[in-house]
């Protein structure tokens, strides 16, 4: 079946040569740019010989001479597997897209322009310690071998019309600041969106709307104070609001805010929950979905270490996995490590901004961006002292960025030494010093212990919180450095026998550091810790039964609601209200794929979101036409705005003359669009996979999108959901690898991932691994026996 199914596309690819005739597409052109996976080459540098034997999957196991030389052996084998990929992020990160995109990639190249990763990425390399830099070197090394040696390069580059450049050691940091921009980035839409409110809104409105908690969250601190604990429902205030805004524009609250978190789940179990004392990690980490996935799976041997996990694509960093003394595996913190910088300007002093009681010239950086058909376009981009200058103005005023991706100091390239990591403590001390995006990082010791810790710089906030924006030109607002490792937070073998991190908050107010304002709804933290507590011991296979756990307790309220809100529906309309019944008591509180119910209370819970919350918030958007309320505890002021159903806070009451009536209404709305995307269907038709399902694709496809069929990854149903139940799952967004690891038990270990090992659609390994991620089936941690042999000598 598999090579029918490889057949298909070489026949498809080959039709579509006569629509890519200019680039020389073609069967024959296209078999020949399939990589060899056996025999001998050459690589120049190598100190000794080395080897990679690929398995059944694709998956490369790498034994080399030295650490140098396993680098070097990583990125030739990586570029062999997904060098269109490489070239794709470190063009992203560079603002050089629209080279071989067209105008259509102009704005991203301008952000990234913006941010100047593109010169910041030699600041950094420059900074970082001699062998560090010969690491990332030798891994550049051995990707330009490839593009030497290679016999025809990936046909995307055939098909675009260009041919990649060489690779250079610091295009591994434009990639790391690719990583710091998915995770930490949306941190300045937050900042925006919370100083328009502070701005607009009176203080008790704007607090009640953006708390930092909810219920599951509450439960796991012990109702710990948080720096923006839910507040009293501020009913004057909020009257007054709805008396002064009249009719709101559509599209003000953002129903699906913390559902594409960029995340994770990740938790640990010592050896006093296991049966024969060992520690075990499992981590799965959710970000976009693409054709060919972010990681690229990988076991390494050199003298001294043997590690195994997933790697980074244009870098030489195992981002989760095992070496024989440790497992680790991370997810996002979630916090706010950027703040966007008023900056005084006036007229009297062009081109200058205020510093104290002096006027200081901003840096001006000319870049030029190519455009592939268009010419070239100049963009001068001003340096402040705390950062670039936004290109968008905060409420009409400029503002600068004051990230800590930016900041040379911030950055560095320690993590690279987790793979040698011998011991807890070691492996501690590495991730606090790390610079990097921060993340939670949770390890298991061959010795049956566990600990969590944070990596990656944390600011030292003087003068604010860092929640809205300010001007620091008086000296009294800004950051006085990062918080020392010695001083980052620890656990190390708690009582309980387990940690857990699912981007939930960690912290309350006593925390002497702002980490962030926002996080992840606490559910998925909340069901991760329920279940391994109530389990006594636990195993590699009861992790990963975890991983797929599809309860979504979350939604209960929502069922709740609307089967109360029935009741109200007009008696000429009994019979939908009698379907709508029957299909959310037919829900089993799960998001499986064959779950009845749970795409109503989605959509139920959506429609609420975008219909309670703009009348009170009309003012913002006033103010800002791009304003959007996104707030990942909406939950929370939504709950208590229902439940407390005060007739003189109805967000319509021009049309409705009760809540119960205003509830029932959105009921039918969202029961009403869930129809109208499913023509010819009833309700008792829809299950959850009907409606969550697979839309995973190959960039190219969006350039060419006659070829989407051939290159993205078939539709198909998703157990799961995106936000609110252990198993994340949805149609762009998902867990991108599942890992259940204990160091020293490598043959009990599960790791397996959305799609394959290439990037190549024509390879035996292009979607290979996507059956077992899909139906949540297990593959092995350690790749299996050779199925091709490449031997690599000097």
């Amino acid at each position: 079946m598999a090579k029918a199914k490889r057949f298909r596309r070489y026949l498809a690819l080959a039709g579509s040569a006569s629509l890519l005739g200019a680039a020389g597409l073609g069967y024959a052109w296209l078999r020949s740019s399939l990589p060899a996976l056996d025999g001998e080459r050459n690589l120049p540098q190598l100190a000794a010989p080395a080897t990679v034997a690929t398995d059944s999957h694709g998956i490369p196991s790498i034994r080399a001479g030295s650490r140098s030389d396993a680098a070097r052996v990583l990125g030739y084998v990586t570029a062999r597997d997904r060098l269109f990929q490489m070239d794709l992020m470190r063009r992203k990160n560079a603002g050089r897209l629209a080279e071989i995109f067209g105008d259509k990639a102009f704005a991203s190249d301008k952000q990234a322009r913006i941010y100047g990763f593109n010169v910041r990425a030699g600041r950094v390399f420059a900074s970082l310690p001699a062998a560090h830099r010969d690491y990332l070197q030798a891994y550049a090394d051995g990707v330009n071998s490839y593009l030497l040696q290679a016999r025809a390069l990936p046909f995307e580059f055939g098909a675009l019309g260009y041919s990649p450049e060489p690779w250079q050691a610091e295009d591994c940091l434009l990639v790391v600041f690719g990583m710091f921009e998915t995770l930490t980035a949306r941190a300045e839409q937050s900042e925006r969106m919370l100083s328009v409110m502070q701005q607009t809104l009176p203080a008790d409105a704007a607090a009640f709307f953006t708390p930092d908690t909810d219920r599951y969250t509450d439960q796991l601190l012990h109702t710990a104070a948080s720096l923006r604990p839910p507040q009293p429902l501020p009913a004057a205030a909020l009257q007054t609001l709805l008396a002064r805004n009249g009719s709101p524009a559509p599209q003000l609250a953002d129903a699906g805010a913390g559902e594409s978190l960029a995340g994770s789940n990740a938790w640990a179990v010592s050896g006093r929950k296991t049966a024969d004392g060992r520690a075990i990690l499992a981590n799965d980490m959710h970000l976009s979905i693409n054709v060919p996935n972010i990681w690229y799976r990988i076991e390494l041997a050199y003298p001294g270490v043997e590690a195994v996990g997933v790697n980074l694509p244009g870098t030489p960093f195992l981002i989760a996995g095992s070496n024989r003394h440790l497992a680790w595996g991370m997810t996002n913190v979630g916090g706010d490590f950027l703040d966007l910088v008023q900056l005084e300007t006036d007229a009297d002093h062009a081109g200058q901004y205020r510093v104290g009681a002096e006027w200081q010239d901003f840096e001006l950086r000319r870049e030029t961006i190519r455009i592939k058909g268009g010419g070239e376009r100049e963009l001068t981009v001003r340096e402040s002292r705390w950062g670039p200058v936004a290109d968008k103005p905060l409420l009409g005023r400029p503002v600068a960025i004051r990230w800590a991706a930016l900041d040379t100091a911030a950055v560095n390239t320690e993590l690279l030494e987790l793979e040698q990591s011998q011991s807890l403590e070691q492996a501690l001390a590495i991730a606090n010093r790390a610079g990097g995006p921060q993340l939670n990082i949770l390890f298991a010791d061959s010795g049956g212990h566990i600990a969590w810790t944070l990596t990656g710089k944390i600011p030292l906030r003087f003068g604010g919180d860092g929640a809205v924006s300010k001007s620091w030109a008086d000296g009294k607002t800004g950051w006085s450095g990062y918080l020392p490792a010695e001083r980052m937070p620890r656990s190390v073998d708690p009582e309980q026998g387990f940690l857990a991190s699912a981007n939930e908050r960690r912290f309350g107010a006593d925390y002497p550091v702002v980490i962030g304002h926002q996080f992840a709804n606490g559910y998925r933290a909340f069901r991760i810790s329920q279940k391994l507590g109530q389990i006594p011991q636990h195993d590699e296979w009861s992790l990963f039964n975890l991983q797929l756990d599809t309860e979504s307790e979350f939604f209960d309220y929502y069922r709740q609601l609307a089967l109360r809100a029935l009741g109200a529906i007009d008696p000429a309309a009994q019979a939908d209200a009698a379907a709508m019944r029957d299909y959310l008591l037919a829900w089993n509180g799960r998001a499986d794929s064959d779950s009845l119910g749970l795409p109503l209370l989605v959509e139920f819970r959506k429609q609420l979101i975008e219909a309670v919350f703009p009348p009170f918030l009309a003012a913002c958007k006033q103010a800002d036409p791009d304003f959007s309320y996104a707030w990942n505890y909406a939950d929370t002021p939504l709950q208590a705005l229902l439940n407390a159903a005060d007739p003189a806070l109805l967000p319509d009451a021009g049309r409705y003359r009760s809540w119960d009536g205003f509830v029932a209404a959105q009921l039918e709305q969202a029961a009403a669009k869930l129809l109208q995307r499913n023509p010819g269907k009833r309700l008792a038709d829809l299950t959850w996979g009907s409606q969550n399902k697979a839309a995973y694709a190959h960039p190219f496809s969006k350039a060419m999108p006659f070829l989407a069929a051939f290159l993205n990854v078939p539709e198909q149903t998703l157990a799961g959901c995106t936000g609110y139940c252990v198993r994340v799952a949805g149609a762009n967004f998902a867990a991108s690898e599942r890992l259940v690891v204990s160091p020293g038990h490598w043959q009990d270990g599960i790791l397996h991932m959305p799609g394959g090992q290439s990037g190549h659609p024509l390879s035996e390994f292009y979607m290979d691994q996507q059956p077992y991620w899909l139906q949540g089936l297990p593959l092995a941690l350690q790749a299996g026996d050779a199925a091709y042999r490449w031997t690599l000598n000097p």
